[in-house]
């Protein structure tokens, strides 16, 4: 990078010519000669604002990556006795914009909440945004995560703090170097939120969503030999898990899978036969652990690809970086030992992840909630229409506090039912929280369809524009449904929650 100078406004005046352009942004000064040819609005346009300061030009126009992404190359001075007003975000940094953050970030109390982690969320922040360039790439091509950032992942331990808290923790390098013992529901719920601000949903779901749900059977069913082989493979992205129990027949309705598992004569192995489909990161995962029906009943089986295991993507709203797929098995010969649980108790080893699985998408939804909100009081800060930032106009205003007030309300649930899940056994959580969960997971996913369509009329056209200023909203307007569908619709999640209510509902109550 050329040694930076100091040059006066008159200075920079004088350079506004093809061949010897220079704008300024923020009281610095980039020569932009040899960049014009290369601008997505072309030459022309740029050589039009060449000698002037172009900072609310580029700022209604570009996302501040940009600037971080060309500065490097283009910067070549100062302004003479001026001080740069915008703060450049930092990886890690916790944003002071209005309710960008939860609320102990943004200086409130909280009885959840600690040192420890703010500085996991920095952590993890910080990891990000060294793969959100490839990560909004994989978003785009629709390609899968690589095996080396998946790798990577592993090895920073961002996998294993997406599982929760468990014995399989102690010992693993985790981010901010906090020990397994140590790691809580909060800390896990900071996991999902940070990935579901990447902004980049479908390859967020590539890298945690499969494994996410499909690592527990084996982590609480699995066998010592298969959890001492198969654990250490899939949290340090060695290998990738998912879960197939959905089928084109059959969705929420478990009872009625139709994929078999029959015993073969010798009784060592099951021949597995049928379909699953929208299974997320199907497309490349090495293992499954899979709903069948035995002679015995639902059954979960632990699966390892081979060729009689057929994968094909499925084209859903969201990037195939996720690996949405329909899975043919085709006379899968698979070991007895292979049984997560017992054969045909399948459906409680179904059931005994659901919480933790509607827990986690609500923490997921909730950050890419707030991602969205974040941005939008930057856009209606720096946009101007009709001579006025948006900002400046009521009906914006109206739109943000909407937004934020129904968002605040899901995550003081959130937190709550949080720190049930930290202070309850299962067997307390299994009564007291599915209703709860339940409804959180319907009232969360049915705030970010509200916070989706007023993002969209803030961002007007850029926020159905898939790349630039709008580009995280137009994201989250195709895909928040999945939050929505996944892990139970929101019809059956309401309706869950009501009769699991009724379930302790006093026989003698009356009005």
């Amino acid at each position: 990078m050329p040694e930076l100078k100091s040059f006066t406004r008159e200075e920079v005046a004088k350079h506004n010519i093809e061949g010897d352009c220079w704008i300024i942004i923020d009281s610095e000064v980039y020569n932009v000669s040899t960049f014009a040819d290369m601008h997505p609005g072309g030459a022309k346009l740029l050589i039009e604002f060449g000698g002037q300061d172009v900072t609310d030009d580029f700022y209604g126009l570009h996302r501040q990556e940009v600037l971080i992404k060309y500065a490097p190359k283009l910067r070549i001075g100062t302004i003479s006795g001026e001080k740069t007003k915008v703060k450049i975000a930092q990886p890690g940094d916790i944003s002071a914009v209005p309710y960008a953050e939860p609320s102990y970030w943004m200086g409130f109390k909280s009885p959840y909440f600690n040192d420890s982690h703010t500085e996991f969320r920095k952590a993890l922040r910080n990891i990000y945004s060294g793969i959100r360039a490839e990560a909004l790439q994989c978003e785009e091509a629709g390609k899968n995560p690589s095996s080396e950032i998946y790798q990577f992942l592993g090895s920073e331990g961002v996998l294993a703090t997406q599982i929760g808290p468990g014995p399989w923790l102690k010992g693993l390098k985790l981010p901010s170097g906090i020990k397994g013992e140590d790691f809580d529901y909060f800390h896990e719920l900071i996991a999902h939120q940070e990935t579901g601000r990447l902004g980049a949903p479908g390859f967020a779901d590539g890298i945690s969503s499969g494994y996410s749900i499909g690592l527990p059977p084996v982590l609480n069913f699995g066998t010592a030999a298969m959890k001492a082989k198969v654990v250490p493979e899939v949290l340090s992205g060695k290998k990738r898990i998912c879960l197939a129990i959905t089928e084109p027949y059959t969705g929420s309705d478990v009872a009625s899978i139709r994929t078999t598992a029959v015993r073969t004569a010798d009784g060592k192995h099951f021949i597995v036969n049928g379909v699953k489909k929208w299974i997320t990161n199907g497309t490349f995962s090495d293992y499954f652990s899979v709903a069948v029906r035995t002679e015995k009943g639902i059954t979960m089986l632990f699966i390892e690809r081979d060729d009689n295991i057929e994968t094909k993507p499925i084209k859903t709203s969201y990037s195939a970086a996720a690996g949405t797929s329909y899975i043919t098995f085709e006379n899968v010969k698979v070991p007895v030992e292979n049984i997560l649980g017992k054969e045909g108790q399948g459906f409680q080893v179904i059931m005994y992840n659901f919480n933790h699985e509607r827990w986690y998408i609500c923490g997921s939804i909730t950050g890419g909630t707030r991602d969205v909100i974040e941005d939008c009081f930057k856009w209606a800060n720096q946009r101007k229409v009709f001579g006025k930032r948006l900002i400046d106009q009521p009906v914006i205003r109206n739109k943000l506090a909407s937004m934020v007030s129904q968002l605040e309300a899901v995550e003081n649930w959130l937190e709550n039912i949080t720190f049930q899940m930290c202070n309850m056994s299962y067997a307390e959580q299994s009564v007291k929280l599915a209703g709860p969960i339940a409804l959180l997971k319907y009232q969360c996913t049915r705030v970010a369809h509200n916070v989706s369509d007023d993002a969209c009329q803030i961002f007007g056209g850029r926020g159905i524009t898939r790349t630039g200023m709008g580009r995280s909203i137009e994201a989250f307007q195709r895909t928040y449904k999945f939050a929505a569908i996944l892990g139970g619709s929101e019809e059956i999640m309401a309706d869950l929650g009501v009769r699991q209510a009724m379930k302790q509902f006093p026989k003698g109550a009356r009005l």
